[in-house]
Formats: structure tokens, sequence, C-alpha cells
């Protein structure tokens, strides 16, 4: 067999299972720089064209994962127990601030939560992002570092350092400039990779579907599901994945540090019903997955266990859990315009004005305002009157208001007759 990038490229073109040696070849030659860029475009095109076999994303998926180092957590103990590892990771959404209680409530239980996470670009916030709002926090540890926390607090949310995965960071940013994006086997790899990179002995998946999601339909998104799920089976971490709604915003805050305000109200047992429900369904799944049985996720809400662990969590990364919030210096309101009950309320326009407010970024590397965001005080199914403030945009840079408010026209839909309220979670796969 012929290991050169031309006859892979025209082997996928013409629609043949690629072998593993020549994905092996590809991705590791792409990586050290012996496939020019137009070569490795053309493949990942001929994949978006041709798709992939089951076989194909996991040798894919495991090549990228040569690239760099993979670690391991199989030892961490506490007080002379090993702990077992679970993580969850979500495709990304707006107002997903899941992580932020999630961690610190499964590691209450006496579970070892390592996630490594990224920041936001474009409409969909970043959880590194959201946590540098607190004062002193960092994102950058070290293996040791992070080892250490996890024998200690149980929890760590910090960046994914620069030897995991090499190859995926290579092929994404190349993906985002070709029109190569929309692949499930791409997302699928690009995602895995790093998780089972991670070194976790469990994943529970959160994969998003509606206006604000990257997968707009229930089809498209349980194809992803199954896909990742396959992945972590295939590679000896236990995998399930919940498929939950994001036609709408989760919560009542986009934002950074909004959302970790809107978080702590969920750790102190209180917090937006949605967000509770989907953090109780999750922690469910990952209290499952590392074989913690008949428990209560909320409990740990109500005696203040959980807030206790994000505390810990913060200050274990140079944080200070007690800090006030940053504030946005300058805040406007839009109001409704009509009576009736709340019967849209879309994601993707709240997510973009979030975004042009200054809470997110255009290209990576951007920086970002931790104040700012939307707040709305509405949801699906409310009654409103004319005149009701319906969203509350937060910035330190006013000039940005006319065109966040021109980004949420429409946004809200207003009718006369009762409105039936879609639930979150629209299903399990395994």
């Amino acid at each position: 067999m012929t290991l050169d990038a031309v006859s892979i490229i025209a082997a996928k073109r013409d629609g043949a299972a690629l072998s593993d040696e020549q994905i092996d070849y590809a991705v590791a030659s792409y990586t050290a720089g012996d496939i020019a860029e137009e070569q490795m475009s053309a493949l990942l095109m001929a994949i978006v064209w041709r798709g992939m076999t089951r076989r194909e994303i996991a040798r894919w998926t495991a090549a990228m994962i040569a690239t760099g180092t993979r670690l391991d957590f199989s030892e961490i103990r506490r007080n002379g127990r090993r702990l077992t590892t679970v993580d969850k990771h979500s495709t990304g959404g707006v107002g997903d601030k899941i992580t932020l209680p999630l961690g610190p409530l499964v590691a209450s239980y006496g579970v070892a939560v390592p996630q490594l996470s990224g920041r936001g670009l474009g409409h969909t916030g970043g959880t590194l992002d959201k946590l540098e709002s607190i004062a002193g926090w960092r994102a950058d540890l070290t293996v040791e570092e992070m080892t250490r926390q996890l024998a200690d607090v149980g929890a760590v949310v910090c960046a994914a350092g620069a030897d995991l995965a090499p190859a995926d960071r290579k092929i994404y940013a190349l993906r985002d400039v070709t029109g190569t994006v929309e692949s499930i086997p791409l997302i699928a790899s690009s995602i895995m990779s790093k998780k089972i990179a991670e070194g976790t002995a469990a994943l529970v998946l959160d994969v998003k579907v509606g206006s604000g999601a990257f997968m707009k339909n229930l089809d498209d998104a349980a194809e992803l599901a199954r896909t990742m799920v396959e992945l972590g089976a295939d590679a000896g971490v236990a995998t399930t994945a919940l498929l939950t709604d994001m036609n709408t915003p989760l919560g009542r805050t986009a934002g950074n540090a909004l959302e970790v305000a809107e978080s702590l109200e969920v750790l102190a047992g209180g917090g937006p019903d949605d967000v509770v429900e989907l953090t109780m369904a999750l922690a469910q799944e990952m209290l499952s997955s590392a074989g913690v049985s008949d428990v209560d996720p909320a409990e740990n809400l109500r005696n203040g266990r959980a807030m206790d662990t994000w505390r810990a969590m913060i200050a274990g990364q140079g944080g200070d859990p007690y800090a006030a919030l940053p504030v946005a210096s300058d805040r406007d309101a839009v109001v409704a315009s009509a009576d009736g009950r709340v019967s849209r309320l879309d994601a993707m326009a709240v997510g973009r004005a979030a975004w042009l407010l200054g809470a997110g970024r255009a290209a990576p590397g951007h920086p970002v305002q931790a104040e700012a965001g939307v707040q709305w005080h509405v949801g699906l199914g409310d009654q409103v009157r004319a005149g009701d403030r319906l969203f509350t945009l937060h910035t330190q840079t006013p000039e940005r208001f006319d065109t966040a408010r021109a980004a949420l026209v429409g946004a809200v839909e207003v009718s006369d007759v009762a409105v039936q309220v879609p639930q979150r979670i629209l299903g399990r796969i395994t």
C-alpha cells in the first residue's frame, strides 16, 4: 500500500474506507508538518462528502490521541481509597453553565471530576472565561497540580495542555477556515480525542440540539451522540449521552460573571428550574457511571457540601470564592411590545446579543468582558404585558447596545394562546 497524501485523498474521494495505516500516516504527517495544508484540506473535504465507518472514526480518533500524551488519573487516592474519575462534556449552547455547579456537586460524593475545558468562540460561552471572572482564579495547571487537587478536593476545571491531542488542535483550526466543520465523524473524533486522552474512566455527554446548538435537529444530534458513545466504548471509557434542548437558552443569564452568579444560586439550593433539572440529571448519570448509587444529588446542594467543594476548588486554583463578582458599568432594557404569553425565546439570538455586548470573542485569543452579557426575565409560557422588561443588557462599552438590541429583534414572540413548554431532556443514549 502506498502511503502518500495524494493517494489517500483520492481513495477517500472515491468512497473507499481508509486503512489504519493510511489514517495513522495522514494524521501524524500533517501534525509533523509533512503534509501540506491544502492536502489535508482536500482530505477533510473528502471525509465531509464521503463520511467514515465506525472503524475509521475510531482509528482517526486514536491517531490524534497518539500525537500527544495521555493522562492517567487511575491511582488518585484519598484516605487510602482509590477515587473513580468521571467527566462531563457539553457540545455547547447559550447559558450553558452546568459544568460550574455540576463538578463540585459530583465531587462532593467522593468521586474525582477532572474537567479539561475550553474558551468560548462566537455565540457559545467558554467555561474558562466564566471562571476567570473570579478574582485570582487560574486555568493553567500542571498535571501534578491537577492530580493533587483531584486527590485533595475531588474537582478541577482547567485548560487542556498543548500536548493533549495536538493533532486535533491543528486539524480543528484548518476545518474552521475550510468549510469542513459540519461532519459528524470529524466532530465526534475531535471531542472524544481530547476526552479519551484526558484519562477519565467514565464520561457523560450533554449533546445539545436546537437553534442555539451546533446540531440543529434531533436526528443529527442523536447520530453524533451515538458516534461518541461508540468511540468511548471502543477506547474503554464508559460513556453515556443525554440529548438536551437548546432552542431556548438555559437558565436566565448568558455571560461570564452573570453565569457564575447563577451557578452559585444553584449551589446554594436555588437557581432556575431548568438549570437545576439538567444539573440533577447529569449528576445522576455521572454518579451512576462512577458506581455511586442510591443517592439524591440534591441532598448535597441542600446541606452545603457541594458549595464547600466549590469553594475548595476555586481556592485550590488561586481564586477567592468569597470575592464579589464584577458588575457591568452600563445596562439597558428591552421591553415587550404586546400582551400575551411568551411562545418563543430564541437561543441563538440571545447568544449573539451576549457576544455583541462583549461576552464572547470573534477569534481565538481575543479578550472578553467578564461583566458583559444578557439577562432574560421571562421564559416560555410566561404572561407578559406591553412594557414589561424582557431583557437586561450588561456591558462595559455602551456603544454596543444598539447592535445587541438589533440582534434581539424577533427573539421573543408573544401569543394569545396557551404555550406548551418542551422538556429540556429529550433522550438518553448508551
